[in-house]
């Protein structure tokens, strides 16, 4: 019996268990001390009613034996997929509903996918970067090259013509950073992409939070991206399913590589691997795209929304400078003072009482910069900028 050896070329400890146990020993230490958690991109308000309601009605289905359902399809119930579709319909984007794979979140698929490409790959990712994207490939031994993310470019790096890579991760609006791609700026990379013959893994988890014109929700709505690109989603966000996982991820019929069609790979892989998301969640996630669902969830982002500009609005007033905020539920600032993330959040939590996350941990580009969530209630985010203000002042 042999290991997989690249699980020990992976860093010892997963970023946010680091950040979780350095919190539990401070509360250890502190007990009558309020700690305000602003670092894992965890949502906190409830699901919506109409999410709620139409779980009830599936599990009172899942109680009859008329109405039962066992075993459904790998890649989703025809109901959600059609939702899902109509979905992009109404942003201007034509997918065929077989074109779209129902999952359990848009982070195990962003792992899960690599299952189709060969070993032999070079793989492309930003830095910062969440580090799914870098732990997955390590793992199976792949060849990684770092595009820089910084402030000169307003961390959305552009395609470097020089750089030879087969798979490309995306993530906008991005996770650490907040920053968001145009339609424009997405069109040089998937021309790029198109020009090498590689593909585009785009994470769109939050896409929901883009409100500016210009600014893409899809890297479909790009010209000649179904021929390299796949795209992948998540209910986390847009609906607070962080709990209840689901998600999906589109693999266009368009996208080929030597006559192999990918959305049939990527079929095999599924109905081989995965036995698909539990009838009740995909009752309540084909909820979501309904009209008192649609209304129901825009009222809780506006919750996370007003949030972000809190902390934007807080970060202008001390001169900060900073990304994401304005499109995203991320705000990703420069550490004032202080040349290390880590020794930041030290301070933070020592002198304010502020959990947010290092930067660092997200890349070497991280190192001086940290992020903070939108997502804790309004009164947390509200106190936490009284003493971001206050620490800092």
């Amino acid at each position: 019996m042999k290991l997989n050896k690249n699980y020990l070329r992976l860093e010892e400890s997963y970023l946010f268990s680091t950040v979780a146990h350095k919190v539990s020993a401070f509360a250890a230490e502190h007990p009558d001390r309020k700690i305000l958690r602003m670092g894992i991109g965890d949502v906190t308000l409830p699901l919506a009613p109409a999410v709620i309601s139409a779980m009830h009605a599936a599990v009172t289905e899942m109680g009859d034996k008329s109405t039962f359902r066992g075993y459904g399809p790998e890649q989703g119930y025809d109901f959600l997929r059609e939702s899902i579709r109509a979905y992009y319909g109404r942003r201007g984007v034509s997918l065929d509903a077989d074109e779209i794979f129902i999952s359990d979140g848009a982070k195990s698929d962003l792992g899960n996918i690599l299952d189709i490409f060969d070993t032999d790959n070079t793989v492309l990712v930003p830095d910062p970067v969440y580090p799914v994207y870098v732990d997955t490939n390590v793992m199976a031994g792949r060849k990684i090259l770092f595009s820089d993310a910084n402030a000169s470019n307003a961390f959305l790096p552009m395609p470097d013509e020089k750089v030879e890579a087969d798979i490309i991760y995306l993530c906008s609006p991005n996770n650490p950073t907040g920053a968001a791609y145009s339609v424009e700026q997405l069109k040089a990379w998937v021309e790029y992409a198109r020009k090498r013959g590689a593909v585009i893994l785009y994470d769109a988890a939050y896409e929901c939070f883009v409100t500016e014109k210009g600014l893409a929700r899809s890297i479909f709505e790009v010209e000649g991206a179904k021929e390299c690109a796949i795209e992948f989603c998540s209910f986390s966000k847009t609906a607070g399913f962080t709990g209840t996982r689901c998600g999906y991820t589109v693999v266009p019929k368009a996208l080929q590589s030597e006559g192999i069609s990918c959305n049939k790979l990527w079929l095999r892989r599924q109905t081989t691997k995965f036995n698909g998301v539990p009838y009740i969640v995909q009752r309540g996630a084909a909820a979501v795209f309904t009209e008192e669902g649609e209304k129901q969830i825009a009222e809780n982002l506006s919750v996370y929304r007003r949030n972000a500009k809190r902390i934007s609005d807080c970060l202008d007033s001390l001169n900060i400078w900073y990304t994401g905020g304005k499109n995203s539920p991320y705000v990703w600032f420069r550490c004032p003072g202080y040349d290390d993330s880590w020794q930041f959040f030290d301070k933070l939590l020592e002198g304010a009482g502020i959990v947010g996350t290092p930067g660092c941990g997200f890349g070497k580009n991280g190192q001086g910069y940290f992020r903070l969530t939108a997502f804790a209630s309004e009164e947390t985010t509200q106190e936490a900028m009284e003493r971001l203000k206050e620490f800092l002042g």
